[in-house]
């Protein structure tokens, strides 16, 4: 069995591509290392055992099209893309060319070169927007859903921002091709994924990213951090284990999730707020963490929290990690990256 994964050096990628080797599986890992950490997580990958490493650009069609036709693919997991928000506000092109055209150069050359091949797109939960018809009532920690807590692949997509619009662009595209082109794409709407490998910034990685400025403040009481809004927006949290693991249940399961959309997530048990992930930190390191409120982000959704149940039947997966157990992993990740590079 012949893997490509896409950004197989960023974190989820890595972690999939480690997987992979662990099961004995011939893996092509493609990025083009331009990702903070990517190069460390390429060492990583490296000495866990065989891979073959391309470095390229999903941009790069000409590349892409050479690489189909010297490997045999059967499987495609398609990770590479531009992942902030705050990025596609700042170079709105480059997003596009990224997330829409560089999907586009993956897609036809599964079409063209590897038909039988699965493809399971990374997209995100920013194709629905703002989720307007959920009503929210403002709690002290957290925003609530008045009624049903979880949201399903039935919202009503709403594309804000222009990486909304890219990823959802690129999301259509997936499902289209499988419609009209027999191509079996699959496409995951996320929501937060965290864990080990991944290289947080203020404008991605949010569970790492507090856990880093929680560690910080622990170490220095006058550290200073801040969060966007007032904290209250709420994410369902997916370690990424069982995230790679829902990957491999996908590429398992094609006859089933072919051109199906699945929402993926920790589930509301798995759901927290930054101000509720603030206080899990500050009681478990034995600090006070008060950030700096800056104003809201743009379209930044007040709550999301995945309706997992079409991904449990047809995938047969489930999340494993809980909560608590997945950010003590973070925390110790974070701790050794930390101490590693102040050495």
């Amino acid at each position: 069995m012949g893997f490509l994964v896409t950004g197989g050096c960023g974190f989820v990628g890595s972690n999939l591509s480690a997987e992979l080797i662990h099961r004995g599986e011939e893996v092509l890992v493609l990025d083009n290392l331009s990702r903070t950490g990517s190069g460390r997580n390429l060492e990583w990958l490296r000495g866990l055992g065989k891979i073959e490493f391309v470095n390229q650009d999903i941009c790069n069609l000409a590349g892409l099209e050479s690489l189909f036709r010297s490997n045999r693919i059967d499987c495609v997991f398609h990770l590479a893309g531009q992942v902030a928000m705050t990025a596609s506000l700042a170079d709105p092109m480059k997003d596009f060319q990224i997330n829409v055209a560089g999907t586009m150069n993956v897609l036809e050359c599964v079409r063209r070169f590897a038909p039988k091949s699965t493809v399971v797109y990374a997209s995100s939960n920013k194709v629905y927007g703002e989720i307007e018809d959920v009503d929210l009532v403002e709690l002290p920690t957290r925003y609530e859903p008045v009624g049903r807590k979880v949201i399903g692949e039935q919202t009503p997509l709403q594309f804000c921002t222009p990486y909304g619009c890219s990823k959802g662009a690129a999301d259509q595209y997936m499902l289209e091709y499988a419609r009209n082109f027999g191509v079996n794409s699959i496409v995951f709407r996320h929501s937060t994924i965290y864990g080990g490998r991944q290289i947080s910034s203020f404008d991605q990685g949010w569970v790492g990213w507090f856990c880093q400025k929680a560690l910080e403040a622990r170490d220095n009481r006058n550290a200073d951090f801040s969060i966007n809004g007032n904290g209250k927006q709420v994410r369902d949290l997916l370690y990424v284990s069982d995230a790679v693991a829902c990957y491999l249940a996908a590429h398992e399961h094609v006859e089933a999730a072919r051109g199906q959309v699945f929402n993926i997530g920790g589930g509301y048990e798995n759901s927290m707020s930054i101000l509720e992930l603030l206080a899990y930190l500050g009681a478990r390191l034995s600090v006070k963490l008060t950030p700096r409120e800056l104003p809201w982000r743009a379209n930044d959704q007040r709550y999301f929290v995945a309706d997992c149940s079409k991904a449990m039947q047809a995938l047969s997966w489930k999340p494993l990690v809980d909560k608590e157990m997945g950010i003590e992993e973070t925390l110790r990740w974070e701790t050794a990256r930390m101490e590693k590079a102040s050495a």
